[in-house]
């Protein structure tokens, strides 16, 4: 178990409804609960349909439960307005997408200095600080290129040094490897790998279990409940 001082993340009986046309509901999760703790690696799976993306919604501040509770740091976070939501993802969660979602014709400096600028801090230390990430990643050199000018491997790092900017409590990845060849994918999850061993927490949502065998703890999750979970407790 893990103890509750060390505990980074609880869902307590989280059910997801969404409205249908015809009046009623679609039910994505169904009494989900589980525990992550500080320093984890964890690999959520599950088929398609499984609600494993929208428990990565819950999970990222993105959308709040129907009804039970998320508990984030201690601290319940169900019921936070929108602009309570942004401010948890900008300074707590670090994002991590199968799409990238980076600014395409704006350099490698400006993409991962981008959510320091919301964050309101200050341009010396920005600097300072992106340029750490990118040579802890082995990009700096890539700084001015503009971010649809490298390659899909060097884009997933800017998109991870740009998930670490903000010192995050939890590093959130959606299908990281999805658009990157076995190669590359292998080297990515090597680099989470690395992050995690230098403390990072990391939780993997995927549905390729060579991507999962990365991870120290495997949750599976089959008709929005968690059926499985393997690892439990390990960092």
């Amino acid at each position: 178990m893990t103890d509750k001082k060390d505990q980074l993340i609880e869902l307590i009986d989280v059910v997801k409804r969404f409205p249908l046309e015809n009046g009623e509901y679609y039910q994505a999760l169904n009494g989900m609960s589980l525990k992550i703790g500080h320093g984890e690696f964890v690999s959520i799976m599950g088929p398609s349909g499984s609600g494993k993306s929208t428990t990565m919604h819950i999970l990222g501040a993105l959308d709040t439960p129907t009804t039970g509770k998320y508990l984030f740091e201690g601290r319940d976070i169900s019921s936070y307005t929108n602009d309570e939501l942004a401010k948890i993802r900008n300074q707590k969660i670090g994002f991590v997408f199968q799409t990238f979602n980076l600014l395409p014709r704006t350099t490698v400096f400006k993409n991962v200095e981008r959510p320091m600028i919301y964050g309101g801090v200050p341009a010396a230390e920005r600097k300072q600080r992106v340029m750490k990430t990118l040579e802890l990643l082995g990009i700096a050199d890539k700084a001015e290129n503009l971010s649809n000018k490298i390659s899909g491997g060097q884009i997933q790092r800017v998109a991870i040094a740009r998930a670490l900017i903000m010192n995050p409590s939890v590093i959130l990845a959606d299908e990281p490897t999805g658009n990157l060849d076995s190669k590359t994918s292998h080297e990515i999850m090597s680099l989470l790998h690395e992050l995690h061993e230098k403390g990072s927490t990391i939780l993997v949502i995927t549905h390729d279990q060579k991507i999962a065998s990365f991870a120290h703890r495997k949750i599976h999750i089959i008709d929005g409940k968690v059926v499985s979970d393997i690892g439990k407790g390990r960092r």
